[in-house]
Order: C-alpha cells, then sequence, then structure tokens
C-alpha cells in the first residue's frame, strides 16, 4: 500500500493588507470601538489580508495551486485529483475544484469540494491520502481557500477583527517512502450552533442570517479539549510519541488557543507554527498557508514529523500526522 508524500507546497495571499491600526479606524465610522492593543491581546492578530472586490476563491486557489505545482515539479496535466477546502466558494456550483482544474488546464481529473469550516484542509487531506492509499489517485492537489470577508458582518467586533482572506495548497504523490502516517477526523453536529453562517439562497432570494455567527468562549473550550484528543489518539494510532513530533502546524484561529493547546500537549514553543499574527484566521487555508511558510523559510524541513490541525464549523476537528 502506498503512502501519499507531501512533495510540494504554496500559498498565496491578497496584496491588500490591513493593519489592526487601519481595521480600528475604518470601524470607528461606524461607532464601533476597538484598537490594536484590544486585538493583539486577546488573538495574537496583527494584521490580515483581505481580497478586493470582486476577487474570488478560485482565483486565490489557483495561484496557490500553481506555487504548490512549481514548487513539486508537477505539471497540471499529472493531477488525477484535485480537491479543494473552502467555506466561501464562488457559486453554488460548480465546484471551486472545477473552475481551479479549467484555469490550471487539467482535464479528467476527479474534482470536488470539502466543506468542513477551518477544519477543512484536513479533511481533505485525509480525503486524498485515502484515494492514494487506495490506489485511485497517484498525483493530488489538495486546497484550503477562502473569502471570509465576505461573509464578515464589519458591524460585530467579536468577529469582524478575526478573519482574513487567502489560499493554500499542496500536492501529494504516491509513495512508497512514508508520508502521510496516520489521520483523525472527527465532528459533533449538536454543536453546530457556536460557530455557524445560516443563511441561505432561496426562490432567488438570501434567507436567514448569512454572516458568521460565534461563541467565542464555547469555540475555545471545545477546540482546545477536541484538538488535544485528536492529538493524542493520531499518534497513539501511529505508534508514536508525542515527544517525537518535531512540529505542529495548528489552525491559526487565536493564539491563546494554539499557546494554551502547545502546552497542554508538552510541546514548547519553538516547536509550534504560527503565522495567526500576519494571517489573521483564514478558515480552511489557515493550515496549509502555516505548513508552505514554515517550509518556506526553513523551518519545516525534509524527513521532519509534523503534525496538522484543524477546529472549525460544525462543530468539526481533525488531525494529520505526516513525514515531510
Amino acid at each position: 500500500m502506498p503512502y501519499a508524500k507531501i512533495i510540494g507546497s504554496g500559498g498565496y495571499l491578497p496584496p491588500r493588507v490591513v493593519t489592526n491600526d487601519e481595521l480600528a479606524a475604518e470601524l470607528a465610522t461606524r461607532q464601533i470601538e476597538t484598537s490594536d492593543t484590544w486585538i493583539t491581546e486577546r488573538t495574537g492578530i496583527r494584521q490580515r489580508h483581505i481580497a478586493e472586490t470582486g476577487v474570488t476563491t478560485s482565483q486565490l486557489a489557483t495561484k496557490a495551486a500553481q506555487q504548490a505545482l512549481q514548487d513539486a515539479g508537477v505539471s497540471a496535466t499529472e493531477l488525477d485529483l484535485i480537491i479543494v477546502a473552502t467555506s466561501t466558494p464562488d457559486f453554488i456550483f460548480p465546484s471551486v475544484a472545477c473552475m481551479v482544474q479549467a484555469q490550471l488546464g487539467n482535464h479528467g481529473a476527479a474534482a470536488f469540494d470539502v466543506q468542513a469550516v477551518c477544519s477543512g484542509f484536513v479533511y481533505a487531506l485525509s480525503t486524498a491520502d485515502a484515494f492514494i492509499r487506495a490506489g485511485r489517485a497517484r498525483t493530488a492537489l489538495v486546497i484550503g481557500a477562502e473569502v471570509f470577508s465576505g461573509i464578515l458582518d464589519w458591524n460585530d467586533r467579536s468577529t469582524c477583527v478575526l478573519f482574513g482572506d487567502g489560499a493554500g495548497a499542496v500536492v501529494l504523490r504516491a509513495s512508497e517512502e512514508p508520508g502521510i502516517i496516520e489521520t483523525d477526523l472527527s465532528a459533533d453536529g449538536s454543536q453546530m450552533k457556536i460557530l455557524h453562517a445560516a443563511g441561505n439562497v432561496v426562490g432567488g432570494q438570501v434567507t436567514g442570517d448569512p454572516f458568521l455567527r460565534m461563541d467565542g468562549q464555547a469555540v475555545f473550550k471545545l477546540a482546545v479539549t477536541s484538538l488535544a484528543a485528536s492529538a493524542h489518539a493520531v499518534c497513539e494510532r501511529a505508534g508514536i510519541s508525542l515527544e517525537d513530533i518535531d512540529w505542529m502546524v495548528p489552525h491559526q484561529a487565536n493564539v491563546r488557543i494554539i499557546n494554551f493547546l502547545g502546552r497542554r500537549l508538552g510541546l514548547s514553543d519553538d516547536k509550534v507554527v504560527i503565522t495567526v499574527d500576519h494571517h489573521a484566521n483564514t478558515s480552511a487555508a489557515s493550515v496549509p498557508l502555516a505548513l508552505d511558510a514554515a517550509r518556506r523559510d526553513g523551518r519545516i524541513k525534509q524527513g521532519d514529523l509534523v503534525l496538522m490541525q484543524g477546529v472549525g464549523g460544525g462543530f468539526t476537528w481533525g488531525s494529520v500526522l505526516a513525514r515531510m
């Protein structure tokens, strides 16, 4: 049975950077009070990238995919599987994956989207791993991409300061060498109301609340508990100790969650990749963006054992343990 090995990565962030000071000034025009200090102390976020009006998820995803393919030395025509994790698709259908396929010039690869919100990339990566292990694919492109700015209520200080836009991607190839070693996926639909965007389109009209809503305290508690349990589960099944992990690449939601989780798992700060300060929460894009950043700056090297984790609305969570 082959392994699914990550052989390349890429990322793309919209060029517009909005600092906390700039966001605070913009919100002040709406009589909403916040500040760089307030945001940084509670979240660790200092800036975020925001897509210009009209820029779509598929456009961001394609740019990240092109970088990942170039890094892997793989042509788009070699792909036989494309999976995009997103909660902000361009349309109801076709899928973002099909649109990316067309923009890359690939014909014939299986292409579909996965919707698990901020856990989406971990879910998509686990799915691609299963395809490759089963012999149903040889070369796969997995992308996490979001334009979350389009579903934010910019009058809600508790959510609008937290998110940004972006895309990250990896290329997987069947290999006899260890790659993705083990995965763990879970969900609890009874917790759906703590993080959701409940609007939909019926008869050509938006019904319900189309904006993201979150119970921050409930998300914090469930995120830490769920991710800690998932980390232990994936390591136990792999027969690997947490002490053997070289790097943890967690979902970049809030630096407090990341730090609390790292301490609970006994991982030192120098083993944890953090990009939330520059990217904010980019949902399904956060893990691949962080992974790509750490690969490109030389922190994550070939042979390193990496734990990737996601947690998000649904409520969903999961882990992927991979040898780079």
